[in-house]
């Protein structure tokens, strides 16, 4: 729009030109004693080129004068440029693994005043990994009085690197500080919770962060199962020593996982831990009932309290569909040897051994040779129950 404002009046400009040049009239200028004639055309060209010289020295002069703000413009925006350039620098440093060029970069973004937040968080997570914790701090600390996009990536980092040391009371309360400052919980920070949780033995507090995880869809069933049997098998372990506490874990344990292997295995232990065998063995035989495990009848055996005659039945009945069970024969080796009935312990504790030797069965038929009074017979047995804890280290 100047530019043809400009341009019309140039073609004014040479129109009145024109039109003076057809002129016959003339000009005087007086300044006693001089005088000067010149014709009107003349008098207009030089006007022309008077206005057009002064239109040029304003526009020199008003260069000169902003000339300092264009330079320290023209360096601000070269040093922005070269802020911007070693920021992507450091992110590039830093997704690739080379951490100690991510740091050098991110400082030196934060030196040329590039003011994303993001520059010291890469710098901290960079000396994180290269164990340098005093320059991490400091980096972090320069996070500070960001926005809340930016005070969500500091809380985050914090979090991170408070479990990486193994302090998770001190991840829990950067989590917690980030949800005072009114950012929810999403999947990321869940899954922090949840390893502050699991680090801190929190087990019901896992058991609620993996159903939240659930419910965002941001854990895979699997993982979640075993993240809950995991719990599950903690809080059985708590409480090996109190038998109440330990009927009430048990009794709050899903129908689903209580028939775990692994759930069951555990909580008969306990049991039989704590003296109470009869409950052990309602567990053994509800979970052996509807789904067979080798290694949990082995259990079974361990149980020596009630009615071991009934408990030497029910397993010879599981053994006429499991005869080549190792973990069966063993439990009945065992249930026959408290019963003192030698032939029948020593026939199913070789035959255990037939299918697969354990220290367990060694040790066994160890005992039963003490009871038989044959110390040379027992000594070889525990030497070889000796050579397979050997084997297995």
């Amino acid at each position: 729009m100047k530019f043809l404002f400009w341009l019309l009046l140039l073609f004014a400009l040479a129109v009145a030109v024109a039109l003076a040049s057809h002129n016959s009239g003339y000009l005087q200028l007086v300044y006693p004693p001089y005088r000067i004639e010149m014709s009107l055309a003349l008098f207009l060209l030089m006007l022309l080129g008077l206005f057009a010289l002064a239109y040029f020295s304003l526009q020199l002069a008003l260069a000169a004068v902003r000339l300092p703000a264009h330079v320290r413009r023209f360096r601000a925006e070269r040093t922005q440029a070269k802020g911007r350039s070693a920021m992507m620098e450091a992110l590039t440093a830093f997704f690739e693994g080379r951490y100690a060029a991510a740091e050098k970069a991110a400082a030196q973004a934060m030196e040329l005043g590039e003011s994303s937040g993001i520059n010291p968080i890469i710098a901290a997570r960079a000396a994180h990994e290269l164990r340098k914790f005093g320059e991490r701090d400091a980096y972090l600390a320069a996070a500070e009085g960001k926005t809340v996009g930016e005070a969500t990536m500091r809380l985050m980092a914090a979090t991170k690197f408070s479990l990486d040391q193994h302090q998770p009371q001190a991840a829990l309360d950067s989590l917690k500080a980030l949800r005072d400052a009114g950012v929810k919980n999403h999947a990321g920070a869940l899954h922090l919770e949840l390893k502050a949780q699991q680090q801190g033995s929190n087990w019901d507090a896992v058991l609620d962060t993996v159903t939240r995880l659930e419910k965002r869809d941001a854990i895979d069933a699997a993982t979640a199962a075993q993240m809950r049997q995991q719990a599950w098998l903690e809080k059985i372990g708590a409480q090996a020593q109190d038998v109440q506490a330990l009927h009430a874990v048990w009794k709050s344990i899903p129908g689903g996982f209580r028939r775990r292997s692994k759930i069951a295995a555990a909580a008969a232990r306990a049991f039989i831990g704590v003296g109470d065998c009869e409950s052990a063995q309602q567990i053994l035989t509800g979970s052996l009932e509807e789904q067979w495990d080798g290694d949990l009848v082995a259990l079974y055996g361990d149980c020596l309290a009630g009615d071991a005659v009934r408990q030497i039945e029910r397993a010879e009945r599981w053994l006429a569909q499991h005869p080549q069970d190792a973990g069966l024969l063993l439990a009945l080796g065992k249930l026959c040897l408290h019963q003192k009935l030698w032939g029948k312990a020593q026939n199913y504790l070789d035959a255990s051994i037939s299918v697969r030797p354990t220290r367990a069965a060694y040790t066994a038929l160890g005992q039963l040779a003490e009871k038989l009074q044959k110390p040379d017979e027992a000594f070889r047995y525990f030497q070889k129950a000796m050579e397979l804890i050997k084997n297995d280290g």
